[in-house]
């Protein structure tokens, strides 16, 4: 069993995410930015850590995942505000990874979003485009990183339940629940033929752990 580290640790996906892992016998601790929030993880069976990723340099970031197995980034700004935006989804999860890089910690999962591409197509004058510029230009650095990577990208997040089922490149906008997106993170866990690949995906017909495998 592996001992990770999730970023964005009281995300909605997040707290889906934490006692699924802690279920698997991992050892789970979760980084958030509230002191407030530590029950809400505690709940789940993680382990909550309290700091601030948006202002962590490296050398901090480095001391905060080294021991651990797994860098998961589930952290983002949460759109509005195009300055937090760059600093959270694109600076800090690349410091986060450059910070994996350092420690030794060689297993990192990003979830991402089904658009993240060089060619997103977003308009500059969009209110979404930060989020657009920011996804990628992470998701890039990472692909180009000597990390074992695996880059996860559901479509549109739903909070319907889970059908524990989905689809590999849907057409559309890949809705997906986010329960479901847990689940496939704790799959892309237990799958290193996951590692070194995109995976897009919404909800489909195909049970997730044949979804993803190679």
């Amino acid at each position: 069993m592996a001992r990770i580290l999730i970023f964005g640790g009281h995300g909605r996906i997040a707290l889906l995410l934490e006692p699924l892992l802690v279920a698997a016998g991992h050892t789970v601790t979760a980084v958030i930015r509230n002191r407030e929030h530590e029950a809400d993880v505690a709940a789940t069976g993680a382990q909550p850590l309290v700091a601030d990723v948006e202002r962590f340099d490296l050398a901090q970031l480095t001391n905060l995942v080294s021991g651990n197995d797994i860098v998961v980034w589930t952290a983002g700004a949460g759109g509005g505000d195009t300055s937090r935006t760059y600093a959270v989804d694109r600076d800090a999860a690349i410091r986060s990874m450059d910070a994996a890089a350092a420690a030794d910690v060689e297993r990192y999962v990003m979830v991402s979003w089904i658009g993240s591409r060089a060619d997103h197509g977003v308009d500059p004058e969009s209110s979404f485009f930060a989020y657009a510029d920011a996804k990628w230009a992470a998701d890039a650095h990472l692909a180009d990183s000597d990390l074992d990577w695996t880059i996860l990208a559901p479509g549109t997040l739903t909070l319907d339940a889970p059908t524990g089922r989905i689809e590999v490149d849907p057409d559309g906008s890949g809705a997906v629940p986010r329960a479901d997106v847990a689940t496939v993170v704790v799959a892309t866990i237990a799958d290193d033929t996951t590692i070194g690949r995109t995976i897009r995906f919404g909800s489909g017909d195909e049970f997730i752990g044949h979804a993803i495998a190679r």
